[in-house]
């Protein structure tokens, strides 16, 4: 190889490993590393509540961190993750809906969710709400409609929460 090649060679290796350790060396923001942090924590499901409005019932599952994927599913029957136990929910028609990842319960392995395991509910279309499983990173409910349900799903932000609204006729006149 002849000298001005080589210099040349050597001049832009220097120049590559220059670059790539300034890079390695500047420090990250401290606003980019705590969201960064934040995103990769996974979400804590700590209830679930739902309400009834003049058209639509709604479920909503609060969260601690970011809201997750949610997948909602409709089902034949509803029944215990793990187990496959039947879910014992009234009505003719169901929802799963599946957080992940997600979990309901801290490093510990103590529950930090503090809403209803089962209950029976007599809004228009919701009759009945689940949590039906909290394992390997999926928080999953499930949800007894009378009649099929038509619903929407999105999510709100500060608090974080995960909203299922499921339309019915006008109940306010």
């Amino acid at each position: 190889m002849n000298h001005p090649h080589r210099r040349r060679v050597v001049a832009l290796a220097t120049g590559a490993l220059l670059t790539a350790g300034t890079a390695l060396a500047a420090p990250a923001s401290t606003a980019t590393a705590t969201a960064t942090a934040d995103a990769q924590r996974t979400p804590l499901v700590v209830n679930a509540r739902w309400g009834g409005h003049c058209t639509y019932d709604r479920i909503v599952v609060d969260l601690r961190g970011h809201v997750p994927q949610v997948e909602v599913t409709r089902v034949p029957k509803l029944v215990q993750d793990g187990s496959g136990k039947p879910v014992p929910l009234p009505g003719t028609h169901f929802l799963q809906i599946r957080l992940h990842p997600a979990q309901a319960h801290d490093r510990s392995g103590q529950s930090v969710y503090h809403g209803p395991k089962l209950a029976r509910i007599r809004l228009p279309k919701l009759q009945g709400l689940a949590m039906t499983g909290d394992f390997e990173g999926y928080v999953t409910f499930g949800a007894g409609f009378r009649g099929k349900p038509a619903f929407r799903s999105f999510t709100l932000h500060a608090p974080e929460r995960f909203v299922l609204d499921v339309a019915h006729r006008n109940t306010c006149g």
